[in-house]
C-alpha cells in the first residue's frame, strides 16, 4: 500500500535549505519512485506563491500522478478555528492549524514538516489528536521526513 503524505510547506522549502536537504531529498525520492503519493493542499499552493521561484517550481518537476489534491474545506476550516479555541495554538498560526485540519479531514497516512514550533511538536501533537478525537476525526501522525525515509538495514 501507498503511503498517503500530506506536505506542507517546510518540505517544499526544504528541498533547498542546508539543514534540511538531505533528508528532504530522500523523501522526494520516495516520491519519485512512486513508493509514496504527496496529498498537496491549495494551501500549500497558496502559500508557494510568495516563495523564490526554484521553491515554487519544484513541484513541476514531478508527475502530476504523484500527488493528490487537497482542499480548505468549510470542515477543515472549522477544526483549524477549534484547535485555536482549545488553545493548542495561536491564533498567528491559523495556517498551521489549516494544514493539519486539511490533512485531518483527508485522513492522510502521516502529515511532513519541518515546523517543530507549531506542527512537530509532541504537546500540539497531543493537543492536536485531542481535539480530533473530541471532533469525532482520526489521530493523526505528524513526523518529520527523518521519519519518513528508508535506511538501509
Amino acid at each position: 500500500m501507498i503511503r498517503r503524505i500530506y506536505i506542507d510547506t517546510s518540505i517544499v522549502g526544504g528541498y533547498f535549505d542546508s539543514e534540511f536537504k538531505i533528508e528532504t531529498r530522500a523523501l522526494f525520492e520516495r516520491l519519485k519512485n512512486r513508493e509514496v503519493i504527496f496529498v498537496v493542499s491549495d494551501l500549500l499552493r497558496h502559500e508557494l506563491q510568495g516563495a523564490p521561484k526554484q521553491v515554487q517550481n519544484l513541484l513541476d518537476n514531478y508527475d502530476i500522478h504523484c500527488f493528490e489534491p487537497a482542499v480548505l474545506t468549510q470542515e477543515a476550516e472549522n477544526l483549524a478555528n477549534t484547535y485555536i479555541a482549545e488553545k493548542i495554538i495561536g491564533k498567528s498560526s491559523i495556517e498551521d492549524c489549516q494544514h493539519i485540519a486539511i490533512a485531518t479531514v483527508n485522513k492522510v497516512d502521516v502529515l511532513a514538516s519541518w515546523n517543530f514550533k507549531h506542527i512537530v511538536n509532541l504537546d500540539r501533537i497531543k493537543g492536536y489528536n485531542g481535539v480530533n478525537l473530541l471532533m469525532g476525526y482520526n489521530t493523526i501522525e505528524i513526523r518529520n521526513p527523518k521519519e519518513l525515509i528508508k535506511y538501509e538495514t
